[in-house]
């Protein structure tokens, strides 16, 4: 038996992580402490400073347990750590998990590849991004192929064919498809020189750094004078990737005259409905932004919610830039910084800026936070109109009070054998697919509905009224949630076997 007054009296006077249990033994909650003493007590103490959500929570504890640690930098680690293993109800939690595409260029190799991949590693090779969008990184990779030739399979080159000294007509015809859609030169095959392709590396290099005026001038003069020679296809060819060159450095602009690595951070909210705006600027540019959707804010400050972003986003990225420019000053801010710090492996600063280019760009991003959240509560809005506003139509044309649950059935069948029931489910209007079921006929041969509807409603019904009789929780099994109105699909004599 857990002893609380016994326990809080044995805490040490050393930081560490504390975890809340409720009675079914789940983690409610989890925090850290500079003093798990006087941390842990004093959620326990008569006091009406805390918060209606605290109260609550505290109210649901059965037990807790900690975990000392030798720093208090170990204990934020721990914290975070926990918060994104366990998900506890009571702590304020970024909803999206998302691990970002990055473009790799293997340098290291002797004919590096370029490709897609979601991990950074410390592997000799050279990481761009993160993007946000997985198509942009496809595109992007496409059009360098396109451009530069550059190989993107793992293929070792053939020392038969490189070495052996097979014609260039024999090399041809073993080379893959991307050679012969001009999109690989078939290093692997010696088609091109090493030097050669090390320089086409270069070129696509240049252009992930946001070089792009040597190649469009290049493009530029190709493309004129293929025209000039009356090549008019190669000429709409080299026009096509010109555009889509251009296209490309447009979206880059210039934000930042310093040319370094920031992620500017806002964040926008209306009742519990909270959304945090990143724009991710890389070598001064802004290579994309994002939003997340932060849960169980209620009556969290606005501080503690920056904070518990910081801490849960960048514990999942590969990737830290050297500032984080953030729009309110937050709790353990110097410690975060150690940390972020740590796992960049060089300084990085947390800023709250006041005025300047950097508020300005705070400003943009908490501009595009309210834009998305209201777009999503307008989007809110507009399907509790079409889900519970067809509920609500529904119970004034039946003259019918109360309706939340609704079931629908029908019975198929493939030529008269293999009959098969199905049950669908909507509740307030939406549909409930966890709680969706097939049924296979049993006791029925041959095309029967009136009779296979029969076998499966009683089935149904014996099935739900059985997890009633042994439910001693008050929680609802597969089958005990019973309908408010029942739907069947065909005419007078199935709704009479219902």
């Amino acid at each position: 038996m857990f002893d609380l007054d016994e326990e809080l009296k044995k805490l040490p006077d050393k930081p560490g992580v504390y975890i809340m249990h409720d009675e079914d033994d789940n983690i409610i909650y989890v925090g850290k402490a500079v003093i798990l003493k006087n941390r842990v007590r004093s959620y326990f103490r008569d006091s009406t400073g805390k918060s209606l959500k605290i109260r609550t929570m505290v109210s649901k504890i059965a037990w807790f347990e900690y975990v000392v640690t030798d720093s208090e930098l170990e204990a934020l680690v721990l914290e975070n750590n926990l918060i994104k293993e366990n998900q506890p109800k009571y702590n304020t939690l970024l909803k999206d998990d998302k691990t970002y595409p990055y473009i790799k260029v293997t340098i290291g190799e002797d004919y590096p590849r370029i490709f897609m991949t979601r991990k950074v590693r410390k592997d000799n090779a050279r990481y761009y991004g993160p993007y946000t969008s997985a198509g942009a990184v496809k595109d992007t990779i496409e059009l360098l192929c396109k451009l530069y030739k550059i190989r993107t399979c793992t293929n070792k080159y053939n020392s038969d064919i490189f070495d052996g000294g097979s014609s260039v007509e024999e090399k041809m015809g073993n080379a893959c498809l991307y050679y012969h859609i001009h999109q690989c030169s078939a290093p692997c095959l010696g088609i091109v020189s090493k030097e050669d392709y090390l320089r086409s590396i270069r070129g696509a290099v240049d252009f992930l750094n946001g070089n792009y005026r040597p190649l469009i001038n290049e493009l530029t003069d190709k493309m004129n004078a293929q025209a000039e020679a009356l090549e008019f296809e190669d000429a709409a060819v080299t026009r096509d990737l010109l555009e889509s060159v251009k296209a490309v450095a447009q979206k880059q602009k210039i934000t930042d005259t310093g040319g370094e690595d920031k992620d500017i951070i806002a964040m926008a909210r209306e009742g519990d409905s909270v959304i945090i705006q990143v724009f991710f600027i890389r070598d001064g540019k802004i290579i994309g932004r994002e939003h997340y959707y932060m849960k169980h804010t209620e009556q969290t400050e606005d501080n503690e919610i920056i904070r518990n972003f910081v801490m849960q986003f960048y514990a999942g990225t590969p990737y830290i830039p050297k500032e984080l420019i953030i729009p309110a000053v937050i709790d353990d801010m110097d410690l975060c910084a150690d940390w972020l710090s740590q796992k960049r492996g060089s300084r990085v600063k947390l800023t709250v800026p006041v005025k300047g280019k950097k508020e300005k760009l705070v400003e943009l991003a908490e501009k595009n936070a309210r834009i998305v959240l209201q777009q999503d509560l307008d989007k809110i809005k507009r399907n509790k109109a079409r889900t519970e506003g067809a509920v609500k139509e529904l119970m004034e044309l039946l003259d019918i009070e109360g309706i939340s649950r609704m079931e629908a059935y029908d019975i198929s069948n493939i030529s008269g054998y293999d009959s098969v029931g199905s049950m669908v489910v909507y509740e307030q209007g939406r549909p409930k697919r966890n709680d969706y079921r097939k049924f296979k006929i049993k006791s029925v041969e041959g095309p029967n509905d009136y009779a296979s509807m029969n076998e499966v409603l009683t089935r149904r019904f014996e099935h739900g009224l059985s997890e009633k009789a042994s439910e001693d929780k008050g929680e609802y099994g597969r089958f005990s949630r019973f309908p408010d109105l029942i739907l069947m699909d065909g005419g007078r004599g199935q709704v009479n076997i219902a």
